[in-house]
C-alpha cells in the first residue's frame, strides 16, 4: 500500500469509520458512495462502537505472503453491534477457542510491514472481549 492511500484509509483503519445512509439509515461500513439497502448518495460520517460477535471464522495454516510468521491465524466475519459484517484477523486468543456468537472488540495492531525498513500497515483487528474485574 502505498504511503498516500494509507492516509486516506486511516480513519476507517484505526477508528472503525464508516457512514450513515441519511435516507434509510442503514450503517454502512466500509464507506460507500451508495447504499447498498437504498441505493441513494450517501455521505454521513458515522462511527462504530467496534463491539460485535463471530459470525463466522476459519483458521489460516498457509498464509500469504507477508503474513507467513502470523500462522496459525484466525480470521472471522465479525457482526458488528450496529449491524454490518467486517472480515477481519481474531488476535490475542488460541484459535481452538474460537466459537460463533464469541463476543469480540476492536483492537488496533500491526497489520503487515513492507519490506525489513518499509512502511508499517496498522488496522483493526477485534479480540475476545476482556471480562470485567
Amino acid at each position: 500500500m502505498d504511503i498516500p492511500r494509507n492516509w486516506r484509509l486511516r480513519q476507517q483503519r484505526y477508528g472503525l469509520v464508516g457512514e450513515q445512509c441519511e435516507h434509510c439509515h442503514a450503517k454502512i461500513f466500509p464507506p460507500r458512495d451508495i447504499c447498498p439497502e437504498c441505493g441513494r448518495a450517501t455521505q454521513s460520517r458515522f462511527s462504530f462502537s467496534g463491539q460485535g460477535e463471530v459470525y463466522s471464522f476459519t483458521v489460516i495454516h498457509d498464509a500469504p505472503s507477508g503474513y507467513e510468521t502470523q500462522a496459525p491465524y484466525a480470521i472471522a466475519l465479525v457482526k458488528l453491534a450496529e449491524g454490518p459484517l467486517v472480515t477481519a484477523q481474531i488476535t490475542d486468543v488460541d484459535p481452538r477457542e474460537l466459537r460463533i456468537g464469541l463476543p469480540v472488540e476492536m483492537v488496533t495492531r500491526k497489520l503487515r510491514a513492507e519490506g525489513e525498513e518499509g512502511l508499517i500497515q496498522y488496522g483493526y483487528k477485534f479480540r475476545p472481549v476482556l471480562a470485567a474485574v
